[in-house]
């Protein structure tokens, strides 16, 4: 069997920045086992499968507009991706030609809709606003948040939970700067020691942005005041850093919308390889997730 295969850098504009993943488009069902080798034969942070739903033909890529949607780690299932959906919603639209403006996804987190809207792609995806930590689980993960800040552990100020994609979120010390941020060297085998997995699968270390810290675009020539910037350290799903995390930021946005006062955040992960996401806080337990794609290799896995 052949199957075609594509690997997009999403939170892009660009090759080689932003998150990859690798998206493979479906004519049947495979099974599970095959979908982990192949996403572990990738070894990206996730690998995305997608199978038209209600419409099958050699012109279903191209009028579907409602697919199954899963994502898989080079070790795992997940219940929860932006990065690979916008990288899905990305190739229907651009490789495959996809006449639709607006797409349905079928996921394990419900159902999860994709719009394109010129250069950009919006995603609509569930709120998974953080809640403070319970005294024993604060015990219980301390050594955890030391482990993932290293030398700034001083700098944490605090840390929270989403329970339905068992994110910690720590919020660090206003005063850190984004050079601050990209200096912390988390122990990731450490982090896997201290803990197994069953309340926490994913680290997320966020900070404020500063103002004088605006960026000059080189492409563009604009400046970017970013709101948030964070990074995302996953070693229990088999990704020590993830470069631009979209489900980290269903938790982001609802956290700092309400701390900055504002229903639009332009945010920054700043991992070696970066990105941004414009996050929209709606109101109504969704938010929106807008950003960019790049198509960097096309081709096909022989199985």
């Amino acid at each position: 069997m052949q199957l075609q295969i594509f690997t997009v850098d999403a939170f892009a504009k660009k090759p080689f920045s932003g998150n990859q993943a690798a998206v493979v488009p479906l004519t049947q069902n495979l099974d599970d086992a095959t979908m982990q080798k192949i996403a572990s034969e990738m070894n990206l942070s996730e690998t995305s499968y997608l199978l038209p739903l209600n419409a099958d033909g050699p012109d279903a890529w191209t009028t579907c507009s409602q697919f199954s949607l899963r994502w898989f780690t080079p070790v795992s299932e997940i219940v929860l991706c932006g990065h690979a959906t916008l990288a899905a919603a990305h190739v229907l639209f651009q490789n495959l030609e996809n006449a639709n403006r607006k797409l349905e996804f079928q996921t394990l987190s419900g159902t999860l809709l994709a719009r394109k809207e010129g250069d950009l792609i919006l995603l609509d995806f569930p709120e998974n606003e953080p809640v403070s930590l319970t005294s024993e689980e604060e015990r219980e993960l301390s050594p955890l948040v030391e482990a993932a800040l290293g030398e700034a552990k001083g700098k944490a100020r605090t840390v929270s939970i989403s329970r339905a994609l068992k994110y910690l979120m720590v919020q660090v010390d206003d005063s850190c700067t984004r050079h601050d941020l990209e200096a912390i060297r988390p122990d990731a085998r450490a982090m896997e020691r201290l803990h197994d997995g069953s309340r926490v699968k994913a680290v997320i270390v966020c900070v404020k942005g500063r103002p004088e810290e605006e960026e000059e675009e080189a492409k563009e020539g604009e400046r970017k005041k970013y709101d948030v910037r964070s990074r995302f350290f996953a070693p229990w799903y088999g990704v020590d850093e993830d470069p631009v995390t979209g489900s980290a930021h269903t938790v982001l946005g609802p956290f700092w919308s309400r701390r900055l006062g504002k229903k639009e955040l332009l945010c920054h992960q700043c991992s070696p390889r970066g990105g941004e996401v414009i996050v929209k806080t709606r109101g109504d337990g969704r938010v929106d997730l807008i950003g960019q794609a790049v198509t960097v290799i096309s081709g096909h896995i022989n199985l």
